[in-house]
């Protein structure tokens, strides 16, 4: 699995060709996100799966309700793929995919997926003063307990009229969702967590003003390089493996990682001896490494006292603490609604209220990144 130095020097272009094009991540997010809607079938007006997203915005927050669904994977990702700027892989493992439906008007709000958590956490070792790793004794006890929101994304333009994405996060944190991850895993759920979207570049978050439901437990690190997508990739791939043969088994999990993480090496490796060239690669990678951010990381203990304990494996018997019932999806729903009334009634005061349903296959640029 060699490169020769012309051959090297040609994938580093490649590389360089397609960073050279970001200088933030939200431009990285963008070109995914359009790149990926590409061939997305046209449907017709008044036909597409926008009609089922929440959309009057007439309404107040007082006379909403709400009903958390396990949504059918395809249908879900066919609503998310139309408000996330995230093209939204799924990882192996644990997977619940969820909607969340506003009932008097039987219109979609937002949509959630819970799943495994990522292994290495730096502020989480920190919270739980131990570090979790596949090796040690405590992932068991760990993965058991545990899950990571990976999407948390309310429609728009209910979020900004409502401060959906509050909502979305809340519901993550209830005893509801968690019985669900609880009856279809077999876990005993007690730490959820998740990290906001945007990181250094960003002064706020929408999961902040969360506690007890969500609390802010530090910054993430950052140092790693953002996937290739699209075309680029698919010829850069097909290029290496014309040279060296397929060099990823078709069935490894994270396959497209360990193909894109293999090729870096195996360009490193060949440009090592060429200062000149190699320098000029590692250039291009710092600077995709640099569109990357800290990202902040909050999490929820569902009120649970002794979380803790039972993440390292120490008991199984849950302690509740003063905040346990506040976790309910009745309580959830009425702390929301005194800050989702005050969001309205402030906009519709301004005249800022936003009415115009905003889709990524609209064909208009959006001006909210989520």
């Amino acid at each position: 699995m060699n490169l020769n130095r012309e051959q090297a020097n040609y994938v580093a272009s490649v590389f360089e060709d397609y960073f050279g094009n970001f200088n933030r991540i939200d431009e990285y997010m963008r070109e995914q996100k359009l790149n990926s809607l590409k061939d997305w079938p046209v449907a017709l007006p008044g036909c597409g799966p926008e009609e089922d997203l929440f959309s009057d915005f007439t309404m107040d927050p007082q006379n909403m309700e709400f009903d958390i669904v396990d949504l059918e994977s395809q249908r879900w990702q066919q609503y998310l793929d139309i408000i996330s700027s995230h093209n939204n892989l799924t990882s192996p493992g644990r997977n619940v995919r969820l909607a969340v439906l506003e009932k008097t008007t039987q219109k979609w709000v937002g949509f959630i997926r819970i799943g495994s958590p990522t292994i290495m956490m730096k502020p989480r070792n920190q919270l739980l003063d131990c570090v979790i790793t596949n090796e040690t004794a405590t992932t068991k006890s760990f993965n058991n307990a545990s899950a990571m929101g990976f999407v948390i994304v309310p429609a728009q333009p209910f979020g900004y009229n409502y401060l959906g994405g509050k909502l979305l996060a809340a519901i993550c944190c209830s005893h509801e969702v968690r019985e669900i991850l609880n009856k279809k895993y077999k876990m005993n759920m007690c730490l959820f967590e998740t990290t906001s979207l945007y990181g250094s570049s960003k002064a706020i978050s929408q999961y902040d003003g969360m506690k007890p439901y969500l609390r802010f437990k530090g910054v993430t690190e950052s140092d790693f390089l953002p996937m290739m997508h699209g075309k680029p990739y698919d010829d850069l791939k097909n290029y290496v493996e014309g040279i060296v043969g397929e060099f990823v088994p078709p069935d490894a999990s994270s396959r497209k990682l360990k193909i894109s993480t293999t090729i870096i090496a195996m360009t490193k490796a060949a440009l090592k001896p060429y200062k000149e060239d190699y320098d000029r690669f590692m250039a291009t990678i710092n600077k995709a490494k640099s569109l990357t951010e800290q990202k902040r990381y909050y999490v929820s203990n569902y009120g649970i006292a002794n979380y803790k304990d039972i993440v390292l494996g120490k008991t199984s018997e849950i302690v509740k603490d003063e905040n346990y019932d506040k976790h309910y999806l009745a309580n959830i729903t009425e702390w929301w609604k005194k800050k989702a009334s005050a969001r309205f009634v402030s906009l519709k005061q301004q005249n800022k209220v936003r009415t115009e349903m905003e889709v990524w296959t609209s064909g208009k640029v959006l001006d909210i990144i989520r």
